[in-house]
Formats: C-alpha cells, structure tokens, sequence
C-alpha cells in the first residue's frame, strides 16, 4: 500500500460534504399522511376534479378547466379566505366551468429569491421544509374540504409523495419542462398533467414532454417510507402543453394556438392546449390578463375546441409586494402580481358566457 493512502472514516473527512452546513431529518410521507389523512369525501373531491379534468381533455365535456389563484401560497389564511370565494364561484359557473385552485407551494427561480411555502414557511429563510410540508398538507385539505380541486405545480420530485394524493391536476413549469426528471414525474403522477412552452417561448419541448411523459419510465425516488427506491410507471396519457408566451411575446392568439396544434399534430398526440394569461402572454403585467382572458374568451366563443383551458393568477387584492419591506399586506402576492379577486370574479363569468356561445352554436 502506498505510504500516502489512507484508510478507515478520515479518509472521507476532507471529501464528502464539504458545502453541506447541516443535515436535518425529515418527516416520512407516510408519517406526515398519517397525521393529515384524505379522508372519503376530501377523497371523492380529487377523484371528481381529476376525472372531469381528463374528460375535458379528451373532449368528453365541453366545460373550460380554469385553474386560477395566486402564483404561490405564503400566507395559509389568506388563501383559504380565497377559496372560499372561489368554490362559491365556482358552484354558480358550474355548468361551463370547472374550476381548480391554483395552490402552489414551490416557486422555481431564475438566480435567487423566495422559494415558497414548502422550502421557506416562515419567510426568512430558515429552511423548515418539515414545518412547510405540514403546513401546505393542512391547506390542501381545507381546500378540498370546500369542494374545491386543486392544481398545483410540482417542482421537487420528492415533494409529490407529501401531497399529490389531494391534487387533482398537476403543473410542471417553463424552467423544468424540459427536464428528464420532470418528464419521468409527470408520467407517474396520478392526475393530468401539463407541460408550460420554455421562458424564451418554445413550444416544442412542451410538446416533447407530453410526448416524454406518456411513455413507460422508471427513476430513481423514495417510497411512501421514504425509502430511495425506482418508479416503474405506466405513462401519463392526460399529458398537454401549456402555452404561457415567451421573451416578452404572446403566444395565446389564434395564430399561436394554431402553431401549437400543428407540432401537437405532427407528433401524432391529441390537440389541445391550456392557455396561461399571466406570464408573457400578459408581458407580465396584472392588469392585461383580463383582456387577454377576453381575447381566450373570444377564440372558444368563435367556436375553438382545442383551447380546453386557462390559467389565471388572482389573489384578494391586485399587484405584489416585496418579502422584507416591511408589514405584508392580507391577500396580495409576494411573487408574481395578481388580478383581484373582484377582477377575477368578472373574468370568470366572460370565460363562462364564451363557453355557452360556442355550446349554443353546435
């Protein structure tokens, strides 16, 4: 053995983990849905928010899926206060709409910033996942508790197994769509799923990930234990893509739904698109997503089938507000700015009335 080799524990010392500052344990997800159990009715909620959410997809119901709330949960009182208004809206627009909440937890960033309410629950950075993972799980329930389904965007491949029995209808975003791991998720995951087009706007690899996700993979993950194990899955044939616009320029237009339908319908999968109208298909700005809505709106009045839902960012109170300066104001957004709820309100009663003229057009 040469003099310079080491052997035994210190020879790990100076190898592993040197950026690690702390390992911290984490709650099971089997422990944490023991605590928190879906129950029946919060069971049958999911159940029926899935099963019309796929029949819309596959054309089997005329309704529009709408999945509307705010870009990401920071404060679980001020988005239950939410709910509650929405599930009452939801109800009346029953008949032309089915209405998801848009509950997410996670917030991918560019370089650096809030990461939501999983990774930081307490706003400053500390990191309590386990807090966070408890605290999302509550709110879920809460929600579904008011007979509302939930739509939640999945980030952490990890993160699933704590909450996506309480979702009815999954999201998988602009920066992660074209990721390997996120593909092999989606084609796991229990609920449909949609796939955004990237940040700078291209639609293909949103079509390829529905293509990805449909398909039989297995991956490396944990059990419901918590036990590193490989996923074997089925395929998720719910896929669909996501038009959000890209690099400042829309894509929610008739031209852009029909540049979509044809790289759909060259890859030889179902044509049908959700259209967000934040993100860049609003250039970012709150206050044009009810025009853009209106210009949806106006596409499925004049007939289109293949635009089978929209995405809206709404809160209790409209813009944003930075995390640290100071005392946060209830119900408005702490990342993306938000259409009020009042707005919303309005907003969703134009997606209704579209809706009943392309019915009454058939």
């Amino acid at each position: 053995m040469p003099a310079d080799t080491v052997t035994g524990p210190e020879a790990l010392a100076g190898i592993r983990d040197l950026r690690i500052e702390r390992v911290v344990a984490l709650t099971t997800p089997a422990d944490l849905l023991e605590r928190l159990p879906l129950d029946a009715e919060r069971a049958r909620v999911v159940l029926r928010g899935r099963a019309d959410t796929a029949a819309i997809l596959q054309g089997a119901d005329d309704r529009l899926l709408v999945i509307v709330g705010p870009c990401s949960v920071h404060d679980a009182d001020a988005a239950l206060d939410y709910a509650r208004r929405l599930s009452a809206k939801a109800h009346e627009l029953g008949a032309d709409l089915c209405v998801a909440m848009r509950v997410y937890f996670e917030k991918p960033r560019t370089t650096t910033g809030w990461k939501g309410m999983i990774n930081d629950p307490h706003l400053d950075g500390s990191g309590d996942v386990d807090t966070g993972l408890r605290t999302a799980r509550e709110l879920l329930l809460e929600v579904l508790d008011l007979g509302l389904p939930v739509g939640c965007e999945f980030l952490d491949p990890i993160t699933p197994q704590y909450i996506s029995d309480t979702v009815a209808w999954g999201a998988i975003g602009a920066r992660t769509t074209e990721s390997q791991i996120h593909r092999q998720l989606g084609s796991g995951l229990s609920m449909p799923v949609g796939f955004k087009n990237r940040t700078d706007g291209n639609v293909q690899v949103a079509v390829d990930a529905v293509r990805a996700a449909a398909a039989k993979h297995a991956f490396a993950g944990v059990d419901p234990s918590g036990t590193p194990a490989i996923l074997h899955t089925t395929g998720n044939p719910d896929g669909h893509v996501i038009l959000r616009g890209g690099r400042g320029e829309p894509n929610h237009t008739a031209a852009g739904v029909a540049g979509a339908l044809d790289r759909l319908r060259a890859a030889g999968l179902p044509e049908r698109v959700v259209i967000d109208a934040s993100h860049d298909n609003s250039a970012k700005n709150h206050e044009r997503q009810p025009g853009v809505a209106a210009e949806i709106g106006e596409q499925i009045a004049g007939g289109s089938r293949a635009i089978v839902g929209a995405m809206l960012e709404s809160f209790l109170v409209a813009g944003h507000q930075d995390l640290g300066g100071g005392a946060l104001t209830y119900g408005q957004s702490i990342t993306d700015a938000c259409m009020d709820w009042e707005t919303t309100s309005g907003v969703l009663d134009g997606l209704a009335a579209a809706v009943r003229s392309r019915r009454s057009a058939r």
